[in-house]
């Protein structure tokens, strides 16, 4: 069974950046939570001031969700923020909710990276499951060459939705900083804070790229046997 072959020693690093990643970002969203910022503001007002800063007065706000579930939906152009965002004012929380107006900015100017993210959307799924049930089938019960090249292809299209979704995380940070900063929610000392808190998060994508990577080498390597 190829589940349990050498091929998994590709994936422990990975693994392990992953595990750092998802430390790194309990850590600081849990430090961070309990720094207030100097204005008051709840996640969900600095949401609003902002969305409506940029002409996005249209895009809506809900708070709600399980914690650090936290995102834009570009299909009903809706902002969904956690309770530990949408209603603190901490220096976590804002940064979050200034992450996710970035992606909603992202989408009204069609920002390239994000549009080819939101098309590979349906990829991702399929390349996901479908991959690598086809690459399964074919090595472990048909023995067909055409089956594993077919999953490979499909869960390919799953490693490049990563790859895209890093600049556009990355893109959605800088905004954020950017717009906490002009807009006086947050004071000099304060960013700090925030942008260790979306590093922190930035991480966990590079991670989830990695190990996408990494196993898509190790289907090719199994492949070629």
């Amino acid at each position: 069974m190829f589940f349990w072959d050498w091929t998994l020693i590709l994936l422990v690093p990975a693994l392990l950046l992953g595990i750092y990643a998802q430390a790194k970002v309990s850590s600081s969203f849990s430090r961070y939570s309990q720094v207030p910022s100097a204005r008051r503001m709840t996640g969900a007002q600095a949401a609003r001031v902002l969305l409506d800063s940029a002409g996005l007065n249209h895009v809506g706000i809900q708070v709600g969700g399980a914690r650090l579930s936290d995102h834009y939906d570009p299909r009903n152009e809706t902002l969904t923020l956690s309770p530990e965002v949408g209603q603190s004012y901490s220096l976590a929380a804002l940064g979050v909710a200034a992450h996710e107006v970035g992606h909603a900015i992202q989408h009204a100017q069609g920002y390239l990276a994000f549009r080819l993210r939101s098309a590979l959307v349906p990829v991702a799924q399929f390349g996901t499951s479908l991959g690598f049930i086809l690459f399964l089938v074919g090595l472990l019960f048909f023995r067909s060459g055409l089956l594993v090249n077919l999953g490979i292809v499909l869960y390919a299209g799953a490693v490049l939705f990563t790859l895209v979704t890093l600049p556009v995380e990355l893109n959605a940070s800088r905004r954020a900083l950017a717009l906490l900063a002009e807009r006086n929610i947050l004071v000099a000392d304060e960013i700090s804070g925030a942008r260790k808190v979306l590093s922190a998060a930035a991480l966990t994508y590079v991670a989830a790229a990695l190990m996408a990577i990494l196993q898509l080498i190790r289907l090719i390597a199994i492949s070629r046997r």
